[in-house]
């Protein structure tokens, strides 16, 4: 039989405390057993409450008679020790921003590395220890300009605002786009066995290009066919049947706005005399 010296109210009032506030699981369970000791509670009544073995009572107890409030936390190094240092993670984590998606070939690289067998769950594990997840991949851009040649264009673009604000000349914004009804299907966390599915059904594409102001006005041409270089003319030489002052279109540097034939329609008489200059990211001018 196990005994145990009665607990004074100012630790009962703690151990309550623990028992309702403490983030560590073992810590909540033993306080509990202690309080209930005091109480005269027979062992095997305990063993039933808590669900706990003999020996595991015996140790609680006994480390709060040794060692009073600190025996109710775990001492440093119990449990698995790690597999990898604290170097060797970080490794892991560089590895796996190389190549995000397939997991294995950090495997690969842990192995050839250190000689070490490791799952591909052990992996995650590390890899969420520095809050790093599971989520779908976003699009991005082609590539970043150089420095100094987006510094100029940026410079440009302010001064074009500046002309606009002066009244000199009309500044538009080119870009276009694409809609259709089949979704665009992400990555998600599901139950094994089971898979979400997003309503979706067949449809032609529509594309829009539009031309916008900076007073939120926009011209915006739809079509089912894809958009090229000879839509982006059509749609400029509707857009600019006439010209009364100088205007400048704003566009990125997509392929169909970068092609030889953009620049070389703009230059002949078919529509209406108007020069066409590529320049910023590209800016095409009409006069």
């Amino acid at each position: 039989m196990l005994f145990i010296r009665e607990i004074n109210p100012l630790s009962l009032k703690l151990l309550e405390r623990i028992y309702r506030q403490s983030r560590h699981h073992q810590v909540r369970q033993r306080a509990p057993c202690l309080m209930l000791a005091s109480q005269g509670i027979k062992v095997e009544k305990l063993m039933t409450t808590l669900n706990a073995s003999y020996k595991t009572i015996y140790n609680w107890l006994k480390r709060w008679e040794t060692e009073g409030m600190i025996g109710l936390y775990n001492k440093p190094g119990r449990g698995r020790k790690r597999t990898f240092n604290q170097a060797q993670e970080e490794t892991i984590r560089a590895w796996a921003k190389q190549e995000p998606r397939p997991l294995k070939q950090v495997q690969q690289k842990v192995k050839a590395a250190w000689n070490i067998e490791t799952s591909t769950e052990t992996i995650k594990r590390i890899l969420k220890t520095f809050s790093m997840s599971w989520h779908r991949l976003r699009r991005a851009v082609g590539g970043e300009p150089e420095p100094r040649q987006y510094e100029e264009k940026k410079a440009q673009l302010e001064a074009l605002k500046r002309l606009e604000n002066e009244g000199k000349i009309n500044l538009y914004f080119l870009d276009q786009t694409g809609f259709c009804l089949s979704p665009s299907v992400p990555y998600g966390w599901q139950d094994k066995g089971e898979y979400l599915t997003i309503k979706s059904r067949r449809s032609p594409r529509l594309n829009v290009l539009g031309l916008m102001n900076r007073k939120n006005h926009l011209e915006a041409y739809v079509s089912t066919q894809s958009i090229n270089s000879d839509v982006v003319i059509t749609c400029i030489d509707t857009f600019f049947p006439v010209v009364n002052k100088p205007a400048v279109i704003v566009a990125d540097q997509a392929s169909i706005h970068t092609s030889h034939a953009v620049p070389l329609s703009f230059e002949n008489e078919r529509v209406g005399g108007k020069g066409i200059f590529w320049a910023s990211h590209h800016l095409i001018t009409s006069k």
